[in-house]
């Protein structure tokens, strides 16, 4: 007999998820990967014969794997801004030299972009992709007062608010700049515990980092918040709070660069994705740029589209919203998942809960006895354990590996 999840769902719960995805279907929400591929470069030991499939969110960690040089990298995402803006990062690495590449993704902005763009770029991207980027070219040209590509977009949005809140505060905007500059970890935690905390966890700031709306505007959906709120005595605020002391107090900030992007606006050679390396570029351009498969749609349509076998999934967290609103996609999903995948495949997830439980409880139904999947996965926890505390992004609330056993 087939269990299902009992969700409920109130009036509050539908209008909020209405509004999170009428921003999601009409933006591009992320211009930044947020999750650390330090942590799934370790997790996934990635070898030539691997084939991943992957959620392409803005692309940075389909580049990042693929200088592991695995055989094919697969990049699936329902939201078709997401695939422009990895077209338009393969166009690049393709078409153009370093400094001119460096200086739109690095930078976030290029003098000289609509000339690039028309010229070298443009040629290179789908129909969608053209079109989207037709009318996006501001968001990499400095023109004017435009600010940097990573203001821009739904969590650029999120910075560029937040920069305008430091205006008005400065002594908390030098504290940052000094935590920033910090010449050790020793130094960053005394600037971190007694000039920063204080003066940015503010009541106001834990009120509006609370609203459904500041969430949604960073790709958080409502029951994925839920999750978070459960998680925490303090709420979000709380949880924020102490993600946030995770990353500036614990870790060295020399090297994150998912936060210096957005409180510099740009990335800089010495603290930057892989991709944006010189190194990492000239490998990619060398022709590892070309293992790299974009794809729009549900996971479950790509996997349903093919037939050949997959080793490595990276599904992000999007589990989270769909085992509280679509159980029955899900669970299609999952069956997708055990069809395509090959001999020890291994499956990295995150989540906003510390220990989720909707997917041990779904039940396997490929024709024989019914299984429950969580018989199916067995998960590596010594290891997530010890990569978690090392997360530079510090926004989820566990990590987790799995190998996918026989079904």
């Amino acid at each position: 007999m087939k269990t299902r999840m009992v969700v409920t769902v109130t009036l509050t719960d539908r209008l909020h998820q209405k509004i999170f995805s009428t921003v999601y279907d009409r933006s591009l929400v992320y211009n930044q990967c947020w999750e650390d591929p330090a942590l799934d470069r370790v997790a996934l030991a990635l070898t030539p014969t691997d084939t991943v499939a992957m959620i392409t969110s803005a692309g940075c960690n389909a580049l990042d794997y693929c200088l592991d040089a695995p055989a094919r990298i697969h990049a699936v995402d329902a939201n078709p801004r997401q695939t422009a803006l990895l077209e338009m990062k393969l166009a690049g690495i393709r078409t153009l030299d370093y400094d001119d590449f460096f200086a739109c993704f690095g930078q976030g902005r290029h003098q000289h972009f609509e000339d690039l763009y028309r010229t070298h770029l443009r040629p290179e991207l789908s129909p969608f992709a053209q079109q989207w980027w037709d009318g996006h070219q501001h968001w990499l040209s400095p023109k004017g007062k435009r600010p940097s590509f990573y203001f821009y977009g739904l969590s650029g949005l999120v910075a560029r608010t937040f920069h305008a809140w430091l205006r008005h505060r400065p002594k908390l905007r030098g504290a940052l700049d000094a935590l920033m500059a910090a010449p050790d970890l020793q130094f960053q935690q005394a600037i971190y515990l007694t000039e920063v905390e204080p003066r940015l966890f503010t009541r106001g700031m834990n009120w509006a980092l609370s609203r459904r709306l500041t969430m949604s505007l960073l790709g958080v959906p409502a029951p994925q918040r839920q999750a978070v709120q459960d998680s925490h005595p303090d709420g979000v605020a709380g949880f924020i709070r102490s993600a946030m002391r995770g990353v500036f107090h614990d870790l060295p900030i020399a090297n994150n660069y998912f936060w210096q992007v957005y409180l510099r606006g740009h990335y800089t050679p010495d603290c930057c994705p892989r991709y944006l390396t010189i190194d990492g570029f000239s490998r990619l351009k060398g022709g590892l740029v070309d293992r790299i498969e974009p794809y729009t749609g549900t996971l479950t349509d790509f996997l349903k589209g093919g037939t050949s076998r997959i080793s490595r999934f990276v599904l992000l967290d999007h589990m989270d919203w769909m085992g509280s609103q679509h159980p029955d996609l899900l669970s299609e999903e999952w069956h997708a998942i055990i069809d395509r995948a090959a001999p020890l495949t291994r499956i990295l997830f995150r989540s906003a809960a510390p220990a989720p439980q909707f997917l041990d409880r779904m039940v396997i139904n490929r024709g024989g006895p019914s299984r429950h999947l969580g018989d199916l996965l067995r998960y590596d926890r010594t290891l997530a354990a010890l990569l978690h505390p090392q997360d530079r992004v510090g926004t989820y609330a566990s990590f987790h590996i799995a190998d996918l056993v026989a079904a």
